[in-house]
């Protein structure tokens, strides 16, 4: 895991749910090669985790199965 200072430098189309709320309560993700940038949709010159692939498949799950 590595975090960017700030988001808005990466080379990366920023996306987020479709099923965010309308109170801007969401994240984005942007893909970067071999990762995935992960920021606050509130916050976009704010900073962004970058995530490997795998180490951000095992975060989700572990939120969908009620773990973390």
């Amino acid at each position: 895991m590595t975090t960017i200072p700030n988001s808005s430098s990466l080379p990366v189309t920023w996306w987020k749910s479709s099923a965010s709320g309308a109170q801007s309560d969401c994240v984005e993700c942007g893909l970067l090669d071999g990762g995935v940038a992960v920021r606050d949709s509130k916050h976009p010159h704010g900073p962004a985790i970058v995530f490997s692939r795998d180490a951000l498949a095992v975060m989700v799950g572990a939120v969908a199965d009620g773990a973390l």
